[in-house]
């Protein structure tokens, strides 16, 4: 079945690599307008998902980016609308110039060909990678999870449907819909037919594909996030930011897990914060140095455990240390955080500039919420993924990042001396 998934992938992106914007944004309009016509169909096959998982006991987190609702559907269907407002970097001429020897040289913006998606209960993402492979003239073969599989297959049938009446391949957009999780394994070797491999959910997943692809692989997506409050923040717009970052949707990768307080500020901030917090609904994973402060409000706090300040909790739950200032913060992230996203809180313009210079992650924030790690609020339009990897792509991956390039060299019967 692979096999000719993989034949039909690689067919199908030689056609689409020689489409003008104009074609694609066509196809991706009609994408748009169809995830509309044929809602009711994706949102049936979603109940049906749902139900298995809360049968199955998948937790809160996962319930929830498994979820389609109307208004969910109708932003994913305006996401790609805004796709086909972008500017296409198909063709783009990045450099070149004329050499010596008489050759005029350029480096051209050339579709990857085939991507291959793997991604757990998050059926957006079906959705988002189709419309960006699409515009830069990409094939893509997507592998949700298990938990998705009714909803995907829903999804691509409306997809494939869109492609054929704009005259596309089928094969421009597949889903694999077998749930056998040997078909994961398979799909890692598939290196004949699948240019660049991108996994989308937890460690354990990027772990085997790292392990065992034979095909490149762009892996992140992991966010052990951190804010670091520093002594000169403003106690109001702080609690402002850890709330947004927090509970804005807590099951997404660029949620802060753990906060880390400046001890000048925590005898007046950890109570403010227990009481926010309270509100909020978030429970506090407290370290020692940290627990007498918090427990003097009414949120609730519970003892950290050490290998919390390693997980993404993707729930309403948040780690709180008390740091002894700026060196402190960065020993402590640059030991547990994952390179995804981390911010400082601060009025002080030398701290900001320290916390930027000295923090190795893919998007660092100087005070404003993590949550704003997404290729749509950076204006990148929908996002195939985020990488904390620092070869080829890293951050919030838009259309440049599904791209290569290629040398082509203009000559008048030139030759080599």
């Amino acid at each position: 079945m692979l096999e000719q998934m993989g034949i039909a992938a690689k067919q199908a992106s030689y056609r689409l690599a020689q489409l003008s914007s104009r074609e694609k944004n066509q196809a991706l309009e009609k994408i748009a307008d169809y995830m509309e016509t044929y809602s009711a169909e994706i949102l049936d096959a979603n109940q049906q998902d749902l139900a298995d998982a809360r049968a199955n006991g998948l937790s809160d987190a996962m319930l929830d980016r498994l979820a389609l609702t109307p208004a969910r559907l109708s932003a994913i269907a305006s996401d790609v609308r805004q796709v086909c407002t972008l500017a296409d970097p198909v063709g783009q001429v990045i450099d070149g110039g004329l050499l010596d020897s008489g050759l005029r040289i350029e480096r051209r913006r050339v579709p990857l060909g085939v991507i291959g998606v793997i991604y757990e209960a998050r059926p957006n993402v079906t959705v988002d990678v189709a419309s960006l492979c699409l515009k830069t003239g990409n094939a893509a073969i997507l592998r949700g999870g298990k938990e998705t599989h009714r909803t995907n297959a829903a999804t691509v049938k409306v997809i494939q449907k869109a492609l054929q009446e704009c005259g596309l391949p089928a094969g421009a957009v597949q889903a694999i819909d077998n749930p056998d999780r040997a078909l994961v394994s398979e799909m890692l070797r598939m290196d004949k037919y699948i240019d660049m491999l991108i996994p989308r959910g937890g460690a354990g997943l990027h772990k085997l594909c790292r392990e065992q692809s034979t095909i490149p692989v762009i892996t992140g997506g992991i966010g052990v996030c951190h804010i670091y409050v520093d002594d000169t923040a403003e106690i109001e717009p702080a609690l402002k930011i850890i709330v947004n970052a927090k509970t804005q949707r807590p099951s997404t990768c660029n949620t802060v897990e753990t906060l880390l307080v400046n001890q000048n500020i925590a005898e007046r901030f950890l109570p403010a914060l227990s009481k926010q917090m309270a509100q909020s609904g978030v429970t506090l994973h407290a370290a020692d140095n940290a627990m007498a402060l918090l427990k003097a409000g009414p949120a609730q706090v519970v003892a950290v455990k050490a290998e919390e300040f390693d997980n993404e909790f993707l729930s309403l739950d948040l780690n709180v240390k008390v740091v002894a200032g700026l060196d402190d913060a960065i020993a402590h992230i640059r030991e547990h955080g994952t390179q995804h996203s981390d911010a400082i809180l601060t009025r002080t313009l030398s701290n900001a500039n320290r916390f930027v210079n000295e923090v190795d992650s893919s998007a660092v924030y100087v005070n404003a919420s993590t949550r704003f790690t997404d290729g749509g609020q950076f204006g990148l339009g929908a996002e195939v993924a985020v990488s904390t990897q620092k070869l080829h792509a890293r951050g919030p991956m838009g259309l440049e990042a599904l791209t290569t390039y290629k040398w082509v060299g203009f000559g008048d019967d030139t030759i080599r001396a």
